[in-house]
């Protein structure tokens, strides 16, 4: 018999900050929820981070309690309802969480965290911590990418669920994944995201090793390091300019 989902009136954090040395890392620890908050009304808040770790996979967030619920996607999700996707449970996370994109240096979940999707959903249930007991938990979702009717069912222990999407209006088989890659945030990619960073911590802390998600964090690397030379010679270029434009002016002037 699966374990019940806690139903205190505040979840507790403690595991999230245990894993974390907020030192090194950048993640929230939970001090601005106020801004998520905000952001989403009288809603309750939803994100889903794309993140490139050992494995690239997507988080998904669901606000209850005062954090947010969290089930990681290896596959992400997907419109199409015939699609079972893999939704692995893991530690509660702040509400600033959902506000969050960049690198994680070192540690746990090493790696570039990009802000994917971000809206409100509503439970279509008067008791989430039941539903949640139970192991279906259906609801709707207003993002920017994805929308409509979903539903999360647990499979065979606590931390197995599936997330589906429910045939309607926003329902397909478009693959969002694709067709919508980009962060919702900054309307960056990962490289945009990494080139933002020095260039110490590409290298001295990779999030993946060998096979594909190795091959892409060094794709994205290169990438990465092309779009920062371009911008330092761009400044380069513009010091050069504003210089000379100086020493014209100055010259005018004698």
């Amino acid at each position: 018999m699966p374990t019940k989902t806690r139903s205190s009136s505040k979840r507790s954090l403690a595991k999230y900050k245990e894993k974390r040395n907020f030192t090194k890392s950048p993640e929230p620890t939970g001090a601005e929820a106020k801004k998520i908050r905000k952001k989403a009304g009288k809603k309750l808040f939803f994100c889903v981070q794309k993140h490139l770790a050992s494995h690239l996979h997507y988080d998904f967030r669901l606000e209850h309690r005062g954090v947010l619920l969290s089930w990681a996607v290896p596959k992400g999700p997907s419109l199409n309802p015939s699609d079972k996707r893999l939704a692995m449970m893991v530690e509660d996370h702040p509400l600033d969480y959902g506000d969050f994109e960049g690198v994680i240096p070192e540690g746990y979940g090493a790696g570039i965290v990009m802000l994917w999707d971000q809206g409100t959903w509503t439970p279509l249930t008067d008791d989430i911590d039941a539903a949640l007991n139970k192991g279906e938990l259906k609801f709707e979702l207003q993002g920017v990418k994805l929308k409509g009717s979903w539903v999360l069912v647990r499979t065979r222990d606590q931390r197995t669920w599936l997330l589906i999407k429910h045939r309607d209006e926003w329902s397909g088989d478009i693959d969002v994944l694709t067709a919508a890659p980009l962060s919702v945030k900054s309307f960056d990619d990962f490289d945009d995201i990494l080139a933002q960073e020095n260039p110490d911590v590409w290298q001295s802390h990779r999030p993946a090793g060998g096979g594909v998600a190795g091959g892409m964090f060094n794709d994205i690397i290169r990438r990465a390091a092309e779009k920062k030379l371009l911008k330092t010679e761009g400044k380069s270029k513009g010091k050069k300019k504003t210089a000379t434009k100086k020493r014209g002016t100055a010259t005018a002037n004698r």
